[in-house]
């Protein structure tokens, strides 16, 4: 196995257990916010219905699209060379796959006035994802895990804190967008619960990748 085999999987299997613990994360705060609302007994079966076939569907299904189509797209990359022509090139070709995986796709009215902003958040965030995949993939360092591949790939933690506050910047101004105007969102019931749990699962998971890049980068 070569390096940038070696380093996608490596990269694949971080990406996978992330969204595990957001899926895992986003039904805890779903069950705190319908337990404290005086009258949240009326929809609780309904949205804890919902979070859980789409954590088993859509979330699932498209996540692991993007973290493919991601993936596949930095290995072209890699493989054909990394001009800016290239980059666009690549980008073009392969984001309406990386976007058919998006909860903006999947869970957004398209008729929206909001879904053409949303969309373009979404491609931002997807070319920024693809530059700091690009990064990962093409470490020739000998190592074992994703700590030792972050390290290799971003020398320092200032660096590494950069690139993951500015992938975190997109997240933030795409949930904003739908806090502006709930209405976006397809579901039929429970958008406030939703809302407040996708905010604070947000807030939360900033938490979470802040200390877990203090431990990358703290090892002696």
């Amino acid at each position: 196995m070569n390096n940038i085999e070696r380093n996608y999987r490596i990269i694949q299997q971080r990406m996978i257990e992330q969204m595990e613990n957001s899926v895992t994360l986003g039904r805890k705060i779903i069950d705190t916010e319908l337990d404290t609302g005086l009258f949240n007994f009326i929809v609780k079966p309904i949205v804890k219905t919902f979070y859980d076939w789409w954590a088993q569907n859509e979330a699932r299904i498209g996540t692991l699209q993007q973290i493919k189509v991601t993936l596949d797209s930095g290995k072209l990359l890699l493989h054909n060379g990394e001009s800016d022509q290239i980059f666009d090139r690549i980008v073009d070709e392969n984001f309406p796959k990386y976007f058919a995986g998006d909860q903006t796709s999947r869970q957004c009215s398209r008729n929206h006035k909001n879904y053409d902003r949303l969309k373009q958040v979404v491609k931002e965030t997807y070319i920024n994802y693809l530059k700091q995949v690009v990064k990962l993939l093409e470490v020739n360092d000998d190592l074992d895990d994703y700590g030792d591949l972050c390290r290799a790939a971003f020398k320092t933690k200032e660096l590494a804190e950069e690139n993951l506050m500015k992938q975190l910047s997109f997240t933030e101004k795409a949930i904003k967008i739908i806090e502006e105007d709930p209405s976006i969102l397809k579901i039929p019931m429970g958008k406030k619960i939703l809302l407040k749990a996708l905010r604070k699962g947000f807030e939360q998971t900033k938490i979470e990748f802040k200390n877990a890049l203090e431990d990358t980068y703290n090892q002696k």
